[in-house]
């Protein structure tokens, strides 16, 4: 079966139930257009096949905004996952992740002003979030709190101005999601073995109950779309590796002009 897609369409993975159910690789399919809450949400405990998630999107949402978008990847936890992004221009490690929302809540700002007028997509991906916050929080709780704020101000802004967060983390605990921020995430993606305490942050009991006793293994689980739409995923791993990795190293050593175009 062909499936048609839009420009601005994400492929988020294949619908779990169609896999397994008929062999049918259906994609998932969202608009991430400034039409739509495109913020991504992306949760999972270890061994739940998170980070090759982040992996997969990341190369997606590349593809998606072709060579109209900018993107940054923050990278706390900065082990060899993503070894191959390391001489990057807008790869962010380590302590280095907040220069990455820094540089972007800048581009928000300069937006909302109006001393920048360009609306080309800027992606931050943030991977390990949760356990930057708290590593801050352990040391410079005002510091912390200041980049949460930050993080709120972007979720509840940028659609509108064409900047976008892609968070991953294990559990998305109120500590470093404060004041309902969890609900601004347009895309919420939770991978791996079923954990209802995770649910229960993310999801509301109606949807919860509609899981039910379903079981999830390594890049299986729950998507829900704008706060309403509960459907189940598979994101499989792909032939090609290398290409997947071209894609975003490119991603993150293109230049954006002013008109909001990437140069190669």
């Amino acid at each position: 079966m062909i499936y048609t897609m839009m420009n601005s369409d994400l492929i988020l993975g294949f619908d779990y139930d169609k896999w397994y159910g008929y062999g049918e690789k259906k994609p998932m399919i969202t608009d991430i257009s400034e039409k739509t809450n495109s913020h991504i949400l992306l949760c999972g405990m270890s061994g739940s096949g998170k980070s090759y998630a982040v992996n997969i999107l990341f190369a997606r949402i590349c593809n998606a905004v072709k060579q109209k978008g900018i993107v940054y990847f923050a990278d706390f936890k900065q082990d060899d996952q993503f070894l191959y992004l390391r001489e990057c221009d807008r790869y962010y490690p380590y302590n280095s992740s907040i220069d990455a929302l820094e540089t972007v809540y800048g581009i928000l700002h300069k937006r909302q002003s109006g001393e920048d007028k360009t609306r080309h997509p800027v992606t931050l991906i943030w991977d390990e979030y949760m356990a930057n916050i708290l590593s801050i929080q352990g040391i410079e709780k005002k510091k912390a709190d200041n980049i949460m704020r930050k993080v709120s101000e972007i979720l509840m802004l940028g659609r509108s101005l064409s900047v976008r967060l892609v968070i991953s983390c294990q559990r998305p605990d109120a500590a470093a999601f404060p004041s309902g921020s969890r609900l601004n995430y347009g895309i919420i993606i939770v991978v791996g073995a079923p954990i209802r305490s995770i649910y229960e942050m993310l999801i509301t009991k109606e949807y919860i109950d509609e899981i039910g006793e379903r079981e999830f293994g390594v890049g299986e689980g729950v998507v829900l779309l704008q706060g309403s739409q509960l459907g189940f995923i598979k994101i499989p791993k792909i032939r090609d590796a290398e290409k997947m990795k071209r894609v975003c190293i490119n991603a993150l050593t293109n230049e954006v002009n002013v008109a909001g175009v990437a140069k190669p």
